[in-house]
């Protein structure tokens, strides 16, 4: 009930606001519309150009529905955003990166109006003067420049029906007084993130199969403010604050296992049967501040860019894993196993980077600057297993060699790790005529680290690892007229492992099925290269290679491991000699680690473009995608176990479609149907082969005076659901279906007030930026 009143309140406190509009939208609401009868999409040196103001869709309309409607990019569960080709896409505003999580992210870019964008600019392979790794692209989106004082904003309320019900609420401030100027939001929601799992693994002689369901409810607040002070005609002084906390509390695992295996004696398969209930608490905080001065040094641009940032995580999560021996009917027989787990995570980050823009009359810009980093992160693990026999008493136990084992067993891990990263860049960028431009840079990074485990053994007490980066990058861009454009790029990046990956801790889904991370896990190397034809500014071709080197993945192992066979009761069973019967049970652990090379090739065509007098707006890419895997693991890094090796050394070529339409319904502008595709092909990944994937969505928007009323329907066909399976030679099989809910309805309502004059505050990118993305 508390969430529902937060969520009213939130929506109805600005609309006191509105009044303000009054005299100046009177006077500006005879005027007509502009219709421009070509749309700019271009290729410019490193990045595509799509020029909104020329679109039928933007008024009305919320930037993340607009970028939607961009070419190359595409939104697959109406949350993130992808580029093609690439595997994330990290959002900028004016330049400058966005420094909030990607909920509050995704909250601003759909309360923020698409009328306030200029343009948006896809940078498909970033230059060295961004920091950011892998493979991903960036998405900067340019927005109108205001320049009256006033307060303007928006709220949007929304709910969502999946397999549970969702809602959500958001609101945001604009306000500028001379030199002043203050930006904020404010957003909250709730929702239970369900998926529905069926698991096999195994091979002929015994095999494990789970099938239940997990819900995780959470309850999330936050938000940002920026303050923004123009010191004189030349110098901003800027401060900038994130916050947002999450509360998950009774999230729940309920899997029903059936594991078989082959009784050689009995020339028969015999079969046991589990239920995994497992229940975690869990709330997190992330907080961050960033100071930023900027000074102009000249008419032409030039500037220099100072920030000092600092960044705290915390995360606190209580698991209660339970394996309860069950009959065939699953009902429940007597708690075999519990696995208590405290795994609280705390990470703290100071950050500075210096940036300079030096442009020249010949249009030559010159672009060097540095940035550290220095960051630790505190583990304080604590694991309690307990082994309960049909009584619930603790039995006494005894390994393989007749050695007692503790019961309870108790296992503290206090891991700490510390890093700091030291890194400089220079760019060059040289318009040499109206046709040819090319640009060249490079970046050097130095990464000194350190972890330390108190109660490890000691070969993997410490983990030091100090390596330097040397990462070019060049790009080219010729235009033979105003019809042909070709480009092409290249750059070298790194993939440091996010600070949950390199924290030694398993997450249990059943008893003999875990994920497990690793703290020896090191940075990968990719080189992108690409080559681009556009054709009148509508119709593109897009040749895509990229090279994973030492690619950090998660990896399936499992292998045979003893367990006493039960009769019917839950008690052992003994042979005519008195002892025990050992049947083989599969472990499955899902390793995160470097796993080999990898190679993605992908050639796409595509079209932007409006139809019959801008009644239709299209948006369609259609490609084909190549993966060559290289990989092999046996052993597991961070115990030294042995398995059957996991070869994934296969290769495969899929087709991706991806098509966006939106249908003007009225002369007037007030009513829009969207019509949203996608399908993926099935393709090798590094667990298997994910089967394809596809997914129909449609969406039916109001405009009504300051009023937008949005209903989406996704995944109408039931059709994105995740499918992987992997065969190996060694006779070992894996197998993965799950299902998100993706299939459900959206009603959104968002309300704009205020003098829309008001000229947007400054973004600022933070020092952390790159450091915050490494604790999700």
């Amino acid at each position: 009930m508390k969430t529902q009143i937060f969520i009213a309140a939130l929506f109805f406190s600005g609309f006191a606001f509105a009044q303000e509009k009054k005299s100046d939208t009177v006077k500006t609401q005879k005027i007509e519309e502009v219709v421009l009868k070509k749309q700019v999409f271009k290729k410019q040196s490193d990045r595509f150009v799509y020029d909104v103001a020329a679109s039928p869709v933007t008024k009305g309309n919320t930037t993340f529905d607009l970028l939607k409607q961009t070419p190359l990019l595409s939104s697959t569960d109406d949350k993130t955003l992808k580029i093609a080709g690439k595997n994330n896409a990290l959002i900028y505003i004016n330049g400058r990166k966005t420094n909030m999580d990607a909920e509050s992210l995704t909250q601003l870019l759909k309360n923020t109006p698409a009328e306030n964008i200029q343009k948006i600019e896809v940078i498909t392979v970033p230059g060295s003067e961004f920091q950011v790794e892998s493979s991903d692209g960036i998405i900067n989106i340019v927005m109108k420049k205001k320049m009256s004082d006033g307060l303007n904003g928006n709220m949007r309320m929304a709910n969502s029906q999946n397999k549970y019900n969702a809602s959500s609420a958001s609101f945001s401030a604009n306000y500028r007084k001379d030199k002043l100027g203050i930006s904020a939001n404010l957003n909250g929601g709730e929702n239970i993130q369900a998926q529905q799992y069926t698991l096999r693994n195994g091979n002929n002689t015994s095999s494990n199969e789970s099938v239940g369901n997990i819900d995780d409810p959470n309850q999330s607040i936050g938000g940002y403010m920026n303050i923004d002070y123009q010191l004189t005609d030349k110098s901003n002084l800027a401060l900038t604050w994130n916050t947002s906390a999450n509360k998950s509390y009774n999230s729940t695992v309920n899997l029903f296992n059936t594991i078989r295996s082959f009784d050689s004696v009995e020339n028969k398969f015999v079969e046991n049967y589990t239920n995994s209930r497992n229940k975690e608490d869990a709330r997190s905080y992330n907080n961050s501040l960033n100071l930023n001065y900027e000074l102009k040094t000249d008419s032409l641009g030039s500037k220099l860019n100072l920030n000092v940032a600092y960044l705290n995580y915390k995360r606190f999560q209580f698991t209660d894993n339970r394996t309860i021996i069950s009959d065939i009917n699953k009902n429940d027989l007597w708690l075999g196993r519990q696995v208590f787990q405290d795994l609280p995570q705390v990470i703290n980050n100071f950050s500075g980077t210096v940036d300079y823009i030096k442009k020249f009359k010949n249009d030559f810009t010159v672009s060097v600057g540095g940035n550290y980093n220095k960051t630790k992160t505190d583990n304080d693990t604590k694991n309690t297993t307990s082994i309960y026999d049909i009584d619930g008493d603790l039995p006494e136990l005894f390994d393989a060699n007749g050695n007692p084992i503790d019961n309870p067993k108790y296992e503290p891990n206090h891991f700490v790790y510390d890093e700091n990263i030291y890194g400089v860049y220079l760019t060059l960028e040289k318009k040499f005529s109206d046709k040819f431009s090319g640009k060249l840079g490079t970046r050097y990074e130095i990464t000194n680290s350190l972890g330390t485990s108190e109660n490890a053994s000691p070969e993997y007490r410490r983990i030091e690892r100090n390596y330097n980066n040397f990462l070019p990058y060049v790009s080219l861009n010729y235009a033979f007229n105003d019809n042909h454009n070709v480009s092409y790029a290249f750059s070298s990046r790194m993939r440091r492992p996010s600070f949950w990956e390199i924290n030694p801790v398993r997450n249990i889904l059943t008893e003999d099925n875990y994920t497990q991370n690793n703290p020896f896990v090191k940075a990968s190397s990719t080189y992108n290269q690409e080559l681009t034809y556009m054709y009148k500014s509508s119709y593109f071709l897009i040749l895509n290679h990229s090279y994973f080197k030492d690619q950090i993945t998660q990896v399936p192992l499992q292998r045979d491991i003893l367990k006493p066979r039960l009769d019917g009761m839950g008690n052992p069973i003994k042979d005519d000699s008195g002892n025990i019967i050992m049947d083989p049970h599969k472990e499955l652990r899902y390793i995160r680690t470097n796993f080999g090379d990898k190679q993605e090739m992908s050639a796409m065509v595509g079209v932007q473009k409006t139809f019959f007098k801008q009644y239709l707006t299209t948006n369609f890419n259609i490609g084909v995608q190549h993966n060559i895997n290289n990989g092999s693991l046996s052993v597991d890094p961070t115990s030294g176990d042995i398995f059957p090796a996991y070869i994934n050394k296969r290769s495969s070529t899929s087709i991706v479609i991806q098509t966006n339409n939106t249908l003007r319904l009225d002369k007037k502008k007030t009513w829009f149907l969207g019509v949203n595709y996608f399908f993926v092909d099935k393709q090798q990944i590094e667990l298997g082969v994910l089967r394809n994937l596809m997914s129909l969505d449609l969406s039916l928007k109001k405009n009504w005076n300051d009023w937008t009323f949005a209903l989406n329907v996704n995944d109408v066909l039931n059709t994105n659901i995740i499918e992987i399976e992997d065969y190996q030679a060694n006779g070992n099989y894996n197998y993965i279906h799950q299902n998100r809910y993706n299939r459900g309805g959206t009603f959104s309502i968002t309300y704009t007030f205020g003098n829309q004059k008001v000229k947007k505050v400054r973004k600022i990118e933070s020092a952390s930026d790159d450091i915050k993305s490494r604790t999700r």
